[in-house]
């Protein structure tokens, strides 16, 4: 069976590692996983090109709403947050999934840092949606989303209406949050900093920290967060975590999580001897 990621740019995707490592532990032998460059206006070829032999893709920027219109049906969570990270292909449909709803999920809770009190997402895109999701499903009904760019929140705010948890959107810069807080950053390597200079300096700072990018690793933001004694969870664990689950719907067969793991610190370490690219979206 075969199965891929696609996204472009997508040579950076740990995805092939992650799951070629799934395959390999479940002794899935006749599996094979790849990474396909792919844009929006190639997509719909490409999906439609899939065969019984597919097993399903894993989708990365810019293709997780752009995929919608091609799906035959979805889980509910894809309507509400108007994102697709995975489509399973069963008895010639196509069905769509997000999984990165729950690798937040899932790794927020195993750090022990799901939220009790405010949040704040910085991020107004399709991972911010998913990340959303995460909260109202953890029991958050607000959520404070710091946006660069007021005038691209349209999908953010109808997400958050789907979901019925309220936000409030406040200046990139300047989230006004009071007390201790969950902050998760689901912006490119390098968009954060601003926020790594006001956790270097005084006042109260996020009680957990969720950095979407995972290499190079740490972040700025990262290292000023663990400085400052905050919880940090590195987008590995967000990308590990919706990984599996994309191999248990793609498979039929529990995640060999831990084997994954292995595989992708090991690949981490490896570019991290040599030149790297930062990622903001899980692929």
């Amino acid at each position: 069976m075969k199965a891929a990621v696609l996204g472009s740019p997508v040579s950076h995707s740990l995805s092939p590692i992650l799951h070629g490592a799934a395959y390999a532990a479940l002794g899935l032998a006749g599996w094979t996983y790849e990474a396909i460059e792919c844009d929006e206006a190639r997509l719909a070829d490409l999906v439609r090109g899939c065969g019984p032999d597919w097993a399903g893709l894993s989708l990365t920027m810019p293709l997780k709403q752009a995929v919608l219109p091609l799906l035959d049906s979805a889980e509910p969570v894809v309507t509400q947050v108007a994102a697709a990270n995975t489509v399973i292909f069963a008895n010639g449909s196509a069905c769509g999934f997000n999984t990165d709803v729950a690798g937040i999920m899932t790794a927020l809770t195993e750090a022990g840092a799901a939220p009790t009190g405010p949040a704040v997402i910085l991020g107004a895109g399709a991972t911010a949606r998913s990340a959303l999701a995460a909260l109202h499903a953890l029991g958050l009904r607000e959520a404070t989303v710091a946006v660069r760019d007021p005038d691209r929140t349209a999908g953010l705010r109808a997400a958050a209406d789907r979901l019925g948890i309220a936000i409030a959107l406040r200046p990139f810069n300047d989230p006004v949050v009071i007390g201790e807080y969950l902050l998760i950053s689901t912006v490119p390597r390098g968009a954060a900093d601003s926020y790594a200079e006001r956790l270097s300096g005084a006042g109260p700072g996020p009680a957990a920290v969720l950095d979407v990018v995972y290499h190079p690793w740490p972040t700025r933001l990262a290292v000023a967060a663990r400085q400052s004694g905050a919880i940090v969870i590195g987008g590995f664990e967000m990308l590990l975590h919706q990984a599996a689950r994309q191999v248990a719907l793609m498979t039929g067969r529990p995640a060999p999580t831990e084997a994954m793991r292995a595989a992708g610190l090991a690949e981490l370490e490896r570019r991290a001897a040599g030149p790297g690219r930062g990622v903001g979206s899980p692929s």
